[in-house]
């Protein structure tokens, strides 16, 4: 259910050197994000985000908030620190889903975590913070493409392998060391993206 006084949420589609970025938002929040190769499925990823009986329109001519989402969208993409921030709506998502993606939000750029280590902060099991993971409306401003196996695998992402490991490729940082980041006074801990990347080249596999 959208919240009491909501405008008609947007849909705005750009691409951008072969990439579609899509958004959906109102006058003050993003609703669902999305990018990839092909135009129909970006559509249909925002359309499958939204709140249910949310009255949307697509418009070729983006509001300033879809606009500057989507250049978030591209910085994120092209492995960027994010220069600006955007209000994400998850009101209408359960609270377990709004600790899981906030806690995933703050994983830093250049780090992976596992789905066990992240279940440590949130609560539940690995397999309950995949499962969120797996529905992440918000890719890749919701940087799931960081969170990996405890074996440093990929293992599932919407975009496929192959998107997730070359997001890690162009996010990697030089890091040689795990470290701690504290998430509302709990410990959580982050490794390079190089492990996992290495991984792969030892292993040949994801």
């Amino acid at each position: 259910m959208l919240p009491s006084g909501s405008c008609l949420i947007e849909v705005c589609m750009k691409e951008i050197e072969g990439i579609w970025f899509g958004v959906a938002c109102d006058n003050e929040k993003v609703f669902a994000t999305s990018f990839g190769s092909n135009e129909k499925k970006v559509l249909q990823g925002l359309f499958e985000n939204l709140p249910v009986n949310a009255r949307f329109q697509r418009r070729e001519k983006g509001s300033a908030l879809a606009n500057r989402a989507i250049v978030l969208l591209k910085e994120v993409y092209d492995g960027k620190g994010a220069s600006s921030n955007v209000p994400l709506a998850t009101g209408h998502l359960s609270s377990y889903t709004q600790e899981v993606l906030k806690a995933v939000s703050q994983v830093p750029l250049g780090c992976v975590t596992s789905y066990g280590e992240m279940a440590h902060v949130v609560g539940g099991s690995g397999r309950a913070v995949g499962r969120v993971m797996a529905l992440n409306p918000f890719a890749p401003i919701v940087p799931c493409h960081r969170i990996v196996g405890s074996d440093f695998s990929l293992c599932g992402y919407g975009g496929g392998l192959d998107a997730k490991e070359k997001f890690l490729e162009r996010e990697k940082q030089g890091y040689k060391s795990k470290k701690e980041i504290m998430i509302d006074d709990k410990r959580l801990v982050v490794f390079p993206a190089e492990f996992a990347l290495e991984r792969i080249r030892k292993k040949g596999k994801r």
